[in-house]
């Protein structure tokens, strides 16, 4: 048997609750992988925010705690650029992981980095004009100096080869995986409709929307869909979980404007066993971003046996092909005929969640990590 890696596992950017889901899937990830790899070693970096659980509790997995904050971005990729390269050369690491889309650019590991997504290259008009070339900086020395790149989507793939000039052979699409607790979710009596009520919802039919609330999320046009959709004489009300981004006051604005504050229920982000119940106990999962890397919210739904209504984009098709009422996210009327086809077509509704239930199936976070710690033993064996 070869020698164990040591891995390290740049984790410097994860705050809890506060990265979305690239916090999902990074906690995911470490779990899976201590399950699947006994051998080899690894040193899992962490902020100040980040608590000890992010460290799966076995004998080959070590938390290197840090004392820089997350949340002053310049100081966390200042020392992620200085020190935790130091970190890894005392340590003796083999490979260095960065699932944050940033890797520190000196150092003497070999180099695995995770892109999600390219937004601030398709949509830049969400980000200011600083941030946005400070980050396409960072993720540019990440993609042109890394040894391999790990991307969720062929769809990202696509995007990182074309905008950064990497070969193909670079780069590995690995799906994400969906945790066990979404398949059988219906039948699963932990996850209490009392959850519900915790997160502040009526006893109503809902509607489920999950994401941040940022612009690419397409919230305008979905609140207008929404609205129409009750004009229809549809009762669900409209329930958003994730956490409150830069769309989050325009939102508001718009509801008060609307009068659909009585059935809109923004709850921002939630603990995860109150998630699982808004699954559990939603008519359908309704998805419209016109700008993803992967979109977990689909998976999860698919998985949980929901109706799903998405945009037609290529990381979508990608995962939910057959399986979900597909829309056209620039139009209002799409959305809204979406929604309506999910919430009111029983044959579409039987036809998709049996779908989307076998293509859940084959979606775990195990395959995830072996294909992960495929990526690992390629970089650290070169």
């Amino acid at each position: 048997m070869p020698r164990p890696l040591k891995i390290g596992v740049n984790a410097l950017y994860l705050i809890p609750g506060g990265v979305g889901g690239t916090e999902i899937y990074l906690r995911n990830l470490l779990s899976a992988l201590a399950a699947i790899d006994k051998h080899n070693q690894y040193f899992i970096f962490t902020n100040r925010e980040t608590g000890k659980d992010l460290c799966p509790r076995t004998q080959n997995f070590q938390t290197v705690a840090a004392r820089v904050p997350a949340r002053i971005r310049p100081a966390r990729l200042l020392w992620e650029q200085t020190v935790l390269p130091l970190q890894g050369v005392f340590r003796g690491l083999d490979v260095m992981f960065s699932p944050g889309f940033t890797a520190p650019l000196l150092t003497s590991a070999r180099k695995v980095t995770v892109i999600h997504d390219l937004q601030h290259k398709k949509q830049p008009g969400n980000f200011g004009a600083i941030e946005r070339r400070v980050w396409d900086l960072m993720v540019w020395s990440g993609a042109r100096h890394s040894h391999f790149l790990i991307t969720p989507s062929e769809a990202s793939k696509r995007d990182v080869v074309a905008a950064y000039g990497v070969p193909e052979s670079k780069v590995r699409a690995i799906h994400h995986g969906v945790e066990p607790d979404f398949l059988g979710l219906r039948g699963n009596p932990f996850y209490a409709e009392s959850f519900l009520a915790e997160a502040g919802l009526p006893a109503e039919r809902y509607l489920l929307a999950v994401s941040t609330v940022h612009p690419h999320k397409n919230w305008e046009r979905l609140l207008d869909a929404y609205q129409q959709v009750t004009e229809h004489g549809f009762i669900e009300h409209l329930v958003v979980a994730g956490l409150p981004g830069k769309s989050w006051d325009t939102v508001h604005e718009q509801l008060k404007r609307s009068g659909l504050d009585d059935r809109v229920h923004l709850l921002g982000w939630q603990p995860r066993r109150v998630l699982l119940a808004l699954f559990k106990y939603a008519e359908a999962l309704v998805f419209p971003s016109t700008f993803e890397g992967f979109g977990i919210p689909v998976l999860e739904a698919m998985a949980a046996g929901l109706p799903v209504a998405c945009s037609d984009i290529p990381p979508l098709r990608e995962i939910a092909d057959g399986a979900a009422v597909f829309f056209d996210p620039a139009s209002t009327e799409a959305i809204r005929e979406g929604m309506k086809t999910v919430l009111g077509d029983l044959a579409c509704r039987e036809q998709i969640v049996a779908r989307g239930l076998e293509k859940a199936k084959g979606c775990t976070w195990q395959r995830a990590a072996e294909k992960t710690l495929a990526v690992f033993l390629d970089a650290g064996r070169r």
